[in-house]
């Protein structure tokens, strides 16, 4: 076989479609946030302006975040220096582990390298601890979960997204007595709607089944204290298992589980995906903990946050743009076209140091290609204007519909 040639077709096909995935050289800049530094492919460096970012708080900058990591690297060093089982557990670790416990009013927490380790390991245990475990998904669930149930190779049963007539079908067809866990998200990322969480609850309770909640799009950003979702609706406590992220409202790195002390203690004591990897540098548990103690007080930050977010709907509205507005925070923009969608995208970096990235096929389902924005409560309305100026010129210039979309 000719391996090159056979390298080449796939990632020729990637461009034919108009999908070929560009990563851009980005430098972010210490109390700049929203504003990087692009490193242009002809060598030249660009200021821009970041509307796509994941640190949706600007917390990856916050001055309680950053001094905290810098005490801890000065106390401990770089690393963890193995894994949780094997030197890698820290002070740092459990003070983390107690901050997100506490949060989501859990008996315990495990905190993993990724909120995808964390997924993944976690799904792909639970049938372990369970014999004949059914796992129900939505079938718009984050890849990592779908990864995580296809590796626990159990009986698997998908509903049709927030669907819960089809939900309930399918709990009716499983064979009472069997243990079922249902997996689904309190903020779906790429059309920014919520998952029906009391109805799921509902069903679960009349079921006997599990519930297993990702937050990541969530924590930080809604509830009281910054727990997500189900706190805002008061319903953390009708969950088993909560997944969260350290990486995005939190502004640093790792992802976790929260849930009962026996349930942290089966997944910490059978996941490889947990007992087999390098710990979270002390440095980074001990900013993660600074962030999730800060938000629990801060909710201004939260508020301005979900104002910047409704400000930049009704101005894309305003201008007949078909944007997607289920209230969450996410901004999509559907372009509707592969190519268009690269295109626009590589214009407002190139000629206006805005930086969002295109959002294709198979993240979203072709048709449907988009913008995805994320504002921030740091991005200032100076940004949004010359953000909604660009667009508007662009959106002609490409000839696309002005329809707006109903969400």
């Amino acid at each position: 076989m000719d391996y090159t040639a056979a390298l080449d077709a796939s990632i020729n096909r990637l461009h034919e479609e108009g999908r070929y995935r560009t990563f851009i050289d980005i430098e972010r800049r210490k109390g700049a946030f929203p504003e990087a530094v692009w490193s242009r492919p002809d060598g030249e460096n660009q200021d821009i302006v970041v509307w796509c970012g994941n640190d949706y708080l600007g917390m990856g900058q916050h001055p309680v975040v950053v001094g905290a990591m810098q005490d801890a690297i000065a106390a401990t060093g770089a690393g963890s220096g193995g894994t949780r089982n094997i030197s890698g557990t820290t002070v740092h670790h459990r003070r983390l582990e107690a901050e997100l416990a506490d949060l989501h009013h859990k008996e315990a927490a495990l905190v993993f390298n990724s909120a995808y380790m964390a997924n993944d390991a976690t799904l792909s245990t639970l049938p372990v601890l369970f014999k004949d475990l059914v796992i129900v998904s939505d079938e718009l669930n984050h890849a990592s979960m779908i990864q995580g149930i296809r590796r626990g190779r159990c009986e698997k049963h998908i509903f049709r997204h927030n669907d819960m007539a089809h939900l309930r079908q399918v709990l009716e067809s499983i064979e009472k007595g069997r243990p079922i866990l249902i997996a689904f998200e309190s903020v779906y990322s790429m059309d920014g709607d919520f998952g029906p969480i009391e109805e799921i609850c509902d069903l679960a309770d009349e079921f006997g089944a599990l519930t297993y909640i990702d937050e990541v799009h969530a924590v930080g950003m809604y509830g009281a204290r910054g727990a997500g979702v189900a706190e805002r609706d008061n319903l953390m406590h009708r969950i088993d298992i909560i997944n969260g992220t350290l990486a995005k409202a939190y502004g640093v790195f790792g992802g976790y589980v929260a849930a009962s002390a026996k349930m942290c203690d089966a997944v910490r004591s059978y996941a490889p995906g947990y007992i087999f990897t390098t710990s979270l540098p002390p440095t980074i548990a001990a900013g993660a903990c600074a962030s999730v103690h800060h938000l629990k007080t801060d909710a201004t930050l939260r508020e301005k946050h979900q104002d910047r977010a409704r400000v930049l709907k009704a101005r894309f509205k305003g201008l007949g743009m078909p944007v997607i507005d289920h209230g969450s925070h996410i901004v999509p923009l559907i372009v509707g076209d592969p190519v268009h969608t690269k295109r626009i995208s590589d214009m407002l970096l190139e000629g206006y140091g805005i930086y969002v990235q295109p959002i294709n096929f198979p993240t979203v389902p072709r048709g449907t290609e988009r913008l995805r924005f994320t504002p921030s409560p740091v991005h200032t309305p100076e940004q949004m204007d010359a953000l909604i100026r660009a667009m508007d010129e662009l959106w002609s210039q490409c000839a696309l519909n002005r329809a707006e979309l109903t969400a």
